[in-house]
């Protein structure tokens, strides 16, 4: 999967998270990742790196990609998302997310799009003015400190499981993104170097390929793919399904949809440009 100029291996990005699993089960599972140099890091490395230049192709989140996307293209039809409850984006709280004004609000330093999600909803939804400060993504050590904590990924679905039995207020934001907007949202999508797709657009194409690829097969058969990950992971197989079915990887008129919505109400916030949008790669 080089461009025979140069016998590089594109330099490609995958989230650590459970999230990204369908995606790579079937790259493993098409050897596709003998001819790409896979990257393995948290969403907010994996996002710095793509835009510093030390990956040509990754995932990255939604306020990043918006933030960059004079260098940057995404690749079409491929993005981290929901379209209702998501389970592993979540505000876990000692009080109920309504009762937050005034209160501290834990923001998990592995996230971008979601901090930013999460003041959304709690600010212009519920009218709610909390006080922010960025944490690791630890949550026994955030409600130390604050009234509730903004988690993603992995942690964020151990919590879903078990706020209930802690005690702890849990909103799924995925979930409270839908009812109040009717809206798909896009957590993060896969792009690439603007300057490496006009380099290497043959290898832009085939990577592109394989990721498309490489999720079909894995979104046809999602037990399998559940089955084979619980063999190591701490969720149980139906379990691992029950989350991968309730994930949106797509990236159509819907998803678009959402991503201009979260662009208006982020912009109110000042958190982006009023306006601001994606440039996608032609494939």
């Amino acid at each position: 999967m080089t461009d025979p100029e140069t016998h590089v291996r594109p330099r490609v990005g995958h989230i650590q998270f459970l999230n990204c699993l369908p995606l790579y089960d079937g790259l493993v599972r098409s050897r596709a990742l003998l001819d790409i140099d896979l990257r393995k890091d948290t969403p907010d490395r994996l996002s710095d790196m793509l835009i510093a230049g030390d990956l040509d192709i990754g995932p990255i989140s939604l306020m990043p990609a918006l933030a960059n996307s004079s260098d940057l293209l995404v690749l079409p039809g491929l993005a981290v998302g929901s379209d209702g409850p998501v389970l592993s984006v979540v505000l876990v709280g000692t009080r109920p997310p309504e009762q937050l004004d005034g209160a501290r609000v834990a923001l998990g330093s592995t996230s971008r799009t979601s901090v930013v999600l999460s003041r959304i909803l709690l600010e212009q939804r519920l009218g709610v003015r909390p006080t922010y400060e960025v944490m690791p993504p630890d949550l026994n050590t955030m409600l130390q400190s604050a009234d509730a904590a903004v988690l993603i990924g992995d942690v964020a679905l151990r919590a879903t499981y078990e706020a209930e039995r802690l005690g702890l207020h849990l909103t799924d934001l995925g979930a409270a993104w839908k009812d109040w907007t009717g809206l798909p949202m896009v957590f993060a999508v896969w792009a690439v170097r603007a300057a490496y797709a006009r380099e290497h657009p043959e290898t832009v194409r085939e990577v592109h390929a394989a990721f498309v690829s490489s999720l079909r097969s894995s979104l046809d058969d999602l037990d399998a793919v559940a089955k084979r990950a619980s063999r190591w992971e701490v969720f149980d197989a139906p379990t691992l399904a029950g989350y991968f079915r309730s994930l949106d990887f797509g990236l159509g008129p819907a998803q678009q949809a959402g991503i201009d919505e979260f662009v208006r109400r982020a912009a109110a916030l000042g958190a982006v440009p009023p306006g601001s949008s994606l440039a996608y790669a032609d494939m």
